[in-house]
Formats: C-alpha cells, sequence, structure tokens
C-alpha cells in the first residue's frame, strides 16, 4: 500500500517526570517488535521542547490498515520483553488524511 493511502497513529506519552528516559526505551523495544509486523511501514517519536508539555513524547507511525495495526498491537502487548513504565500513559489513536 502506498504510504499516502496509510494510516497514521499518532500516540501522545503522558510521561511522569522523571521516567523520560524510562519511557524512551520501553518505546525503542515496543518499536523493534512492531518493525517486524505485517502491515508496519515507518515511526518516529517527538519529544516536547518544554519540560512540563502535557505530552512529552508523541509518537507517530504509518499502517497499511486498521487490521494489521490491531494485530501487531497485541502481539506488542504480549511481549514479555518489553519493559513496564510506572505512571506512562499513552493515549493512542489512528487517523486517515481527509485534507491536503
Amino acid at each position: 500500500m502506498a504510504t499516502d493511502k496509510a494510516l497514521t497513529l499518532i500516540n501522545s506519552f503522558e510521561v511522569p517526570a522523571d521516567k523520560l528516559d524510562e519511557s524512551i526505551l520501553h518505546w525503542e523495544q515496543g518499536r523493534d517488535v512492531l518493525k517486524k509486523q505485517p502491515g508496519y511501514i515507518s515511526t518516529a517519536l517527538h519529544q516536547s521542547l518544554a519540560d512540563d508539555a502535557r505530552f512529552r513524547l508523541v509518537n507517530v507511525a504509518k499502517w497499511e490498515s486498521v487490521e494489521t495495526f490491531k494485530a501487531a498491537i497485541k502481539i506488542m502487548q504480549a511481549d514479555p520483553s518489553i519493559s513496564r513504565v510506572e505512571g506512562l500513559t499513552p493515549n493512542p489513536a489512528l487517523y486517515t488524511v481527509i485534507r491536503n
């Protein structure tokens, strides 16, 4: 599927003040599992420039379909090698482009 037709995942993370590095490691571990799954296209993690931002980390990823994304997330969530971060709150949602 061409990337202009892909779905966009935007996942804004509320990160506890003392857990930024741990949260980035958690994201990297998840990314490493997800990028091996069918339907994965790309991902990029963004960090807020303001330390007091509500969402200190924002992940923007591309997926071929809702179905491939959901299947991949189930695999990632069941993976015991991915660290858990107390207080880290993800806020994921899938989007599609409606205007350029």
